[in-house]
Parts: structure tokens; sequence; C-alpha cells
């Protein structure tokens, strides 16, 4: 160890990273695909939150929220037509939930609350009881509870700190199922995974996978995104013990090659199939400099005449400093690739234009997605 230089162990370090990277990850089943008719519905409400510190709607300018709370007090035989209020601690919101697959009656879930009027803030309120529905308009959840807002808000005469978002919050454990979703799992006499990221090559590894594990013929690839399970074939008592079995089945999955960049950040990734062909790319960083120094210029004194003010511009421009052509060889591994870009020696946003630009001369064999 006395000999090795620390770049002689730095480069030993990202030859055992890239060689890493580089090794396909078993993942199982169950974080590949979806499977047929195991899936949640979203659920929407809109309700009212009390109990609020003066910082709900003010309903001169949210008269929904003055609407719905005289019919609530009406159904609780609170007669307040013609009555004027203007209380500050209540507030209108929508309320969304995802009725997760299989959710039984009396079982609970949680609930997102979020502002829709000008309410400053829910922390400390209290959702009132509210029926959530799904797309066919029945009611499937009643939720109330207190909500647990997610930031905090401060005010004075001349200032307002506002740290997070007050105006949006959960409610654990919130909402109640009350009805439950028709759908007999059980009588399928068929299933299929539908695969989150369709390839062909992952497919036919489902397919084999499954087979190898349940028996011949019982998997069919049907595209690059489906795979068709044979229940009977099985010869399992239902469809839940043929999931139990194959779920964590580990597969490795192939991908696309794909450079990705955010333009806002800078920030850069690339898929370790990704290729670039032989190509010299030179990048420059060309400045422009405007500098504005009036003049005053006055008369003499007892001379008769008017100051005024003379336009003084210095304009320049500095190429910055001369890099020449830099040659990228054929990338045959992904760590190739970022050391011949690296070489550039540019920042992740100037090399996200390089990556475009070798992009539309051909020399980039991925997939470009721009966010």
């Amino acid at each position: 160890m006395r000999g090795l230089t620390l770049k002689t162990i730095l480069a030993c370090i990202l030859t055992v990273c890239f060689t890493l990277s580089a090794m396909a990850v078993p993942v199982r089943l169950k974080d590949l695909v979806e499977f047929d008719g195991v899936r949640g519905n979203d659920l929407v409400g809109y309700g009212l939150v009390v109990g609020l510190n003066g910082t709900g709607d003010g309903l001169r300018n949210s008269p929904f929220t003055e609407e719905m709370m005289a019919s609530i007090l009406e159904r609780l035989g609170v007669n307040v037509s013609g009555e004027q209020f203007r209380p500050k601690n209540v507030a209108a919101v929508l309320v969304t939930a995802s009725l997760k697959a299989f959710a039984r009656t009396g079982s609970k879930i949680d609930v997102t609350v979020s502002a829709i009027g000008d309410s400053k803030s829910l922390l400390g309120g209290t959702l009132i009881m509210t029926p959530l529905t799904a797309a066919d308009g029945e009611i499937y959840v009643v939720a109330q509870g207190t909500v647990i807002a997610g930031g905090v808000s401060a005010e004075g005469d001349a200032a307002r700190v506002v740290h997070g978002v007050p105006t949006s919050g959960n409610v654990p454990n919130g909402g109640r199922v009350e009805r439950e979703v028709d759908f007999d799992f059980s009588s399928l006499s068929r299933l299929r995974l539908a695969l989150r990221s369709p390839d062909f090559t992952t497919a036919e590894k489902v397919e084999q996978m499954v087979n190898q594990k349940l028996g011949r013929g019982v998997a069919l690839m049907l595209d690059a995104g489906t795979v068709e399970i044979d229940i009977l074939a099985t010869r399992l008592p239902s469809p839940a013990h043929v999931l139990s079995r194959i779920e964590n089945l580990t597969i490795e999955p192939e991908t696309r090659a794909t450079v990705v960049v955010d333009q806002r950040s800078g920030t850069i990734v690339m898929g370790e199939d990704v290729r670039i062909s032989r190509v010299a790319v030179a990048q420059g960083n060309l400045t422009l400099r405007i500098e504005e120094t009036p003049v005053i210029v006055q008369p003499n004194p007892f001379a008769e005449g008017d100051t005024v003010v003379v336009p003084n511009t210095r304009v320049a421009i500095d190429p910055g400093e001369a890099t020449g052509l830099a040659e990228i060889s054929d990338g045959t591994s992904l760590s190739e690739v970022i050391a011949g870009l690296n070489a550039l020696g540019v920042t992740p946003i100037d090399m996200i234009d390089i990556l475009k630009s070798i992009k539309a001369a051909g020399a980039l064999h991925a997939e470009f997605v721009v966010q």
C-alpha cells in the first residue's frame, strides 16, 4: 500500500463500482409487474375542517364554505337561514384517498386533506364526516378525524414565515370502508401479468421462470408487456395460491439504454447500456461583457451651461480558454462513456448540451429524455 498513490486508489475504487453496476440485479416479480385485478381505486370527497386557530377561509372570498356550513348545521337541527356568521376557524377542503385492493368493510385507510379556499393553515383542525366517492358515483369510504399538517406558518403585522405546506395534511386511518369493490378474484380462470416497463426479453424471462416453478405450459407471453397464466393448469386451489407461489421469484430484467437529463438542476442519469460512437467534440465558453460608466460633465465656474451626463460604454467579448477538439472513443461500457465526457472538463449544464448535440449527430445510441 505504501507504493500506491491516491490517484491509483481512486481508480481502483471507480473500477470496482462500475463492475458492480454492470452486474444485473435480480428483482422480485411483484416489483416488476401488476397483477390483473389486484389494484386500488381512487376516491374523492368535499368536506370541512373545523377548529382552526383563526386560519380558516375568508367567507367573503369562499362563499361555498358558508353554504356547506349552513347545510351541515341544518342537518344537525340548527336553523341558520338568514343569519350572518363569519367564523374564521372553518376551511373547505378536498379529501382524497386510495381504496386498497381487497379492502373489506370496516377496515381503515389514510386520507389526504387539501384546502381549496384561502385558508392559511390546517394545523390543529378536525375533518368532519365526509363521504368519499369513486368514479361510479358510489360512496365507498367515510372520512373523519384530526388533520396532521406537514408545515408551519407564523406571521406578524409586517412579516410572515411559512415552512412546508400547512394547507395540506393527512388523517391517518381517518377513512372507514363502508362498501367493498364488487370483484370476485377467486373466480378467475386466467391471470395476466402486466409489466410496468414492457420488454420482450423480460417478458420471456417471466414466462420461463413461471413455467419452471409451476409447470410447463402454465405461462404464455402474449406481447412485450403481458404474460398470461392458466390457473386451471397450475392445479392450485385459487389464483391467490398461484400468486403466492410466484410473486417472490427473482428475475434479472432487461432495460433500454436511456439518458435522462434535468436542465433545471443539471442532473444527468445514464443507464449502463448507453453507448456512444467515436466522435469529436469541442465546447466553447463565450462571455459578453457590457459595462456602463456614465460621466458627469459640468460647465466652468460662473459660466453659462447645464450639467449633463455623458454615456461611457465598454463592450468586450471573452471567448474563454481554447480547449480545442476532444475525441470520445467508442463507448464499450458506462465507465468509458463517463471518462470520455469528463475529459472535456465541462460543467453538468454544458454536458447536457453536448449530449443533445451528440444525439443529434447520431452518435448517442440511447433514448434521450429531457425533463
